[in-house]
Parts: structure tokens; sequence; C-alpha cells
């Protein structure tokens, strides 16, 4: 996870039926996996234990707890374009949130192309960046500068504007990288099983009990994010955990695990 050049990261409350103050529950995404840790708080601890000092882009909303990692020399922050948006269109019953919402769409239809195109990720891709959504991120600070006195400082709107003009570096990461996307919705999507987990079960018991749910979570979805069978997976690891070298045990992580062969598990069952 620290050799990740870019992580998602992000965190959603989960009650602990011993303490009286909200836990949380993380995720952080790169390519390859989704790691899920658990934490009696929300504070940076958790973050700095998974990344450390480890460089490249982290990307992540505005909450505090990642500022020790997104230091200089550390990773860089990349925004969440997707929170803005969202800001703005909670309000959009001002007419004035109809031509940010119409930019950020053009900004998210140069991602579709891309897409499209087989190019995300590319040097193609970053060019296509510089070339059409460099100027709607610029029209879309305009905007807000432009707008930015037009509402009561307490309001929605006014937030909103605050929200992107005070983050406009990290919510225009992607037009300098581009590995990473113009939003944090892997990790945001990443969290939904923690949520339907949290509508049925309601609570973790205790702080064990939290730490087990996390490592279950981060192998099975980081199994179903690499094309395996968490069944298969989790059958054939915890037979074989027993005996694999411990200096090799990354070789059975969810990305990198090879299915057994046949002739191996033979051997493995044949009685004496």
């Amino acid at each position: 996870m620290p050799a990740a050049p870019d992580v998602h990261a992000d965190e959603t409350s989960i009650r602990q039926i011993d303490i009286k103050k909200k836990a949380f529950f993380w995720d952080f995404v790169t390519p390859d996996l989704i790691v899920y840790c658990y934490a009696a708080s929300r504070s940076g601890d958790t973050p700095k234990r998974v990344l450390g000092d480890s460089q490249g882009r982290l990307v992540v909303d505005q909450h505090t707890g990642y500022n020790a990692i997104t230091k200089p020399g550390k990773r860089t922050r990349a925004g969440c374009l997707a929170h803005a948006r969202r800001k703005v269109f909670e309000n959009s019953e001002h007419p004035e949130a109809k031509e940010a919402l119409d930019l950020i769409g053009e900004i998210y239809l140069v991602e579709r192309e891309a897409k499209e195109a087989g190019i995300v990720g590319t040097e193609a891709h970053l060019a296509l960046r510089k070339a059409r959504s460099r100027s709607l991120f610029a029209k879309l600070l305009r905007w807000g500068r432009r707008h930015r006195h037009s509402f009561d400082p307490g309001s929605g709107m006014a937030k909103a504007i605050r929200y992107l003009l005070r983050n406009y570096e990290a919510l225009g990461c992607f037009l300098r990288h581009a590995t990473i996307p113009p939003d944090n919705n892997p990790a945001e999507a990443g969290l939904r099983r923690i949520a339907v987990g949290r509508s049925n079960y309601l609570f973790v018991g205790h702080k064990e009990s939290g730490e087990d749910h996390a490592v279950l979570y981060t192998l099975v979805a980081s199994c179903e994010k690499n094309g395996v069978n968490p069944v298969a997976y989790l059958t054939d690891v915890l037979t074989r955990v027993q005996t694999h070298p411990a200096s090799k045990i990354q070789e059975l992580l969810p990305h990198r695990w090879k299915p057994p062969d046949p002739a191996s598990i033979e051997r493995r069952v044949a009685p004496d």
C-alpha cells in the first residue's frame, strides 16, 4: 500500500457498543487493492499508520485527518470535484448554479470520451485534459470568483463557492496527473459495503470485532476488484497459509494469488 503512487481514501462512522463516541471504518483504494482499517476515532493516526512517509498522490476530501501525510515531501493532496459539485447542486434553486454544474458536466464528458477511447491514465489522456478540461476548470474558478460576494456568507451557495475557491489547487490536481480521476468516487464506492453492513448489524461489539470486520472486508473486496472468487480464494489461502513461507506471504494477497494446480491439491489431500 505505501508503495502505490495513487491512493484514494475515505472514512465512515460506525457505533462501537462499549464506547460512547463514534468509531470509524477507513478504506484505502489502489488499482490493485481495497484495504479497510478500523479505528476508535477519526484522527490522523490511521492514515499515518497505513501510508507513513510515502510519496505520490492521495485523493481525499478536506478532512484534516489527512493533513499529516499531505505535507511537502509526502503525498500530494488531490481533491474531489464530485464533492464540489454536490455542494453546488444542493443549492441549485439559485439560477447561478446552472453555469457551474454545466462546466463540471463538460469536464466529466472529457473523462467519458477518454474512457471510450481507451486512453485513461495515459499521456494522451493528460493531453486531452490540458487541451479541454483545463480551460473548463478555469471558467469554473472564474464563476466562483464572480459570485463569491453574491450570497449571504452563511448560505449554502456561499459555502459551496468557498469550498471551490479554497481548495482549487487540490481540486485541479487531476489536470497535472493522468493517473488520478477528478473525484474520490473509488473510495466512496468502497464504503458502500460498510453502509449496507451498518444498516444490518448496527454496531460492532468491541475494537477486536471491528478489526476482524476490516480484515474480512479487505480480503473479499480485493478479490472482487481482481475478479477472484472470494470463496475459492479463502478456501485455498486459509489452508495454504499454514505452510506458506512467511517471507513470501504477499504471494497470497488477492491480486497476486494464483489458484493451486490440481496435482498439488491431490497431494495435499491424499492419504499417507
